[in-house]
């Protein structure tokens, strides 16, 4: 079964179009954060949740009555907002469409994303040490899976993290051009 590929394009277009236009309406917001001054602080609160997630893992134990939840809890809280903040900051530079991205933007996506894949090789490198290390433990297959997963969400916030620490503070005249085409 073949897919006509003119209805399946004219099917991604009007998809991009649609992406498109909802980029440009989430680019007007917080124009007055999207500098270094704004995004470092969420970086180091990203770490820090992220952090805590590691931490809650390492502490897991079946039939734990608080410390594992709150831990788990709080990380996912504190960290899923500076993460959801910091991507509306960089402009989804690492998950928008190579379409919807100006030659800087893609460069720095490409750079980010090279060196987040080796730090995600390295942290899943450290998952599958830590299963083996506790596999004899009580509960060990269950904490591995809790550990695995922490670094596996670690492992995947670290573009917004470095684009956050790294990328320079916007040029106010995008923002007026931006809102003069609105």
């Amino acid at each position: 079964m073949t897919v006509p590929t003119g209805r399946f394009s004219a099917y991604w277009e009007r998809r991009l179009d649609k992406l498109e236009e909802k980029e440009r309406r989430r680019a007007q917001q917080l124009p007055g954060w999207r500098n270094r001054r704004h995004r470092r602080p969420l970086a180091v609160v990203l770490v820090a949740g992220d952090l805590v997630l590691v931490a809650g893992a390492a502490n897991f134990a079946v039939g734990d009555a608080w410390v594992f939840p709150v831990l788990w809890l709080g990380g996912i809280v504190v960290g899923g907002s500076a993460f959801v903040l910091l991507r509306t900051l960089t402009g989804l530079m690492c998950g928008g469409f190579s379409r919807l991205l100006d030659e800087r933007e893609r460069e720095w996506r490409h750079r980010v994303t090279y060196t987040a894949y080796q730090i995600l090789s390295y942290l899943m490198i450290i998952a599958v040490l830590y299963c083996l290390l506790i596999a004899q433990a009580q509960d060990g297959g269950a904490r591995g899976a809790m550990m695995l997963a922490a670094l596996l969400v670690t492992g995947t916030t670290v573009p917004s993290v470095l684009l956050g620490w790294s990328l320079p503070d916007d040029d106010p005249e995008d923002f007026e051009e931006a809102i003069g085409h609105a």
